[in-house]
């Protein structure tokens, strides 16, 4: 896989993933599926944040499978990360594993943050299991944070910083 700007002549395929419950249920930001149009503001909102880091997410070839940003507040060196893998034929193939990694290398290696935080839901197994295996702790629990199909559910927040990171990476021979 690798990782490339985001292009505008990728928001069908995003549309397309928003419009799919299976994917959007896991993302606190989606709430009903956007137009054309509206995927285009949001893209242009970002692409226009200097604070924003965005990518594609692509197979070896070259297929758009999902999206990664890095929303930065420079002044405390720390980003909040947010990934979707959108092609369900790509899930559990260890991708979005693939894809933090490589993220968090850039924050910390080239950006010289100190710290990578994200959420998720408490429910969201896979997603743990990837963002752990990557180096991430868990931090806190927002209880009752999420309206999700009319229930309640909780996120979890998790974090890794740079010291922690660079343990990992030693430890595992780069």
């Amino acid at each position: 896989m690798r990782l490339r700007p985001l292009e505008e002549r990728d928001l069908p395929t995003c549309v397309v993933w928003m419009g799919d419950r299976d994917v959007t249920r896991w993302l606190a930001a989606i709430g009903e599926p956007p137009t054309l149009e509206e995927e285009r503001h949001w893209y242009e909102r970002r692409r226009s944040d200097p604070d924003s880091v965005m990518w594609g997410i692509e197979t070896v070839n070259g297929r758009l499978v999902g999206n990664v940003e890095l929303r930065l507040t420079p002044a405390a060196r720390r980003a909040e990360m947010g990934i979707v893998v959108g092609e369900k034929s790509e899930w559990s193939k260890g991708l979005g594993t693939d894809t933090v990694r490589l993220v968090l290398r850039y924050a910390f290696q080239e950006l010289g943050l100190n710290r990578v935080e994200l959420t998720t839901d408490e429910d969201n197994a896979r997603a743990i299991r990837c963002y752990e295996k990557c180096g991430f702790v868990r931090e806190g629990l927002l209880r009752q944070h999420r309206l999700i199909d009319a229930e309640f559910g909780n996120t979890l927040v998790m974090g890794v910083l740079r010291e922690e990171w660079r343990r990992r990476e030693r430890g595992n021979g780069k």
